[in-house]
């Protein structure tokens, strides 16, 4: 890309894999892999493209993660482990830009629920209302809203904010218990995930 492209200004990290298995009975292939293009991508694209924003002092980072980035999910430990990866990474890029003093460099994470792509196809909220599935082009909206206003960090829906400063301010215990209320302990149940195409 930087061959045919050039430097860029805006770098958006939105690759991802779902393995949508308990961790023993994910094959480790598919574990390196959820690695590999959850979080590793995101390592060598700002190696990449961040020198010349650096040398410009212009640019925007958004990282795709994930809600799974911000609070753990059955069935997912190898998704949110390359998820809580990618908002630690992008944060700590954040501070080292700001001690750099390279305050044209933005950065935006984008943590959402799931998004009707086809990849967690099978999932259902237990409280749609609350936890909607989202539509592409409303992330898209929301995204390119939060770049122009250089928001640092998106949730969406926005109820995850409540239940982020929940996480935070409960004790795990209790935190379980909101968890299966909310369904994210079974989530995974009826998960096919994205139809191979031949």
């Amino acid at each position: 890309v930087k061959k045919e492209v050039g430097d860029v200004s805006i770098l958006v990290n939105n690759a991802g894999i779902v393995t949508g298995k308990t961790f023993i009975d994910s094959p480790d292939s598919l574990v390196e892999k959820s690695m590999e293009v959850n979080i590793m991508a995101h390592f060598w694209t700002y190696k990449a493209f961040l020198p010349a924003m650096m040398a410009s002092n212009h640019g925007h980072l958004v990282s795709i993660a994930s809600a799974a980035g911000i609070i753990g999910v059955n069935c997912l430990s190898d998704y949110c482990a390359s998820k809580f990866a990618a908002i630690g990474f992008a944060e700590s890029v954040d501070l080292e830009m700001r001690v750099l003093g390279k305050t044209g460099i933005k950065t935006t994470i984008v943590c959402p629920y799931f998004i009707n792509t086809g990849m967690f196809d099978g999932c259902k909220s237990k409280w749609p209302r609350l936890l909607p599935e989202l539509e592409p082009e409303f992330v898209a909206e929301k995204i390119m809203t939060a770049i122009r206003r250089d928001q640092e960090i998106l949730l969406l829906p926005r109820i995850l904010y409540f239940l982020l400063f929940l996480k935070h301010l409960l004790p795990v215990k209790l935190t379980v218990l909101f968890s299966d209320y909310f369904g994210n302990l079974q989530i995974m149940d009826s998960f096919k995930g994205r139809v191979k195409k031949d």
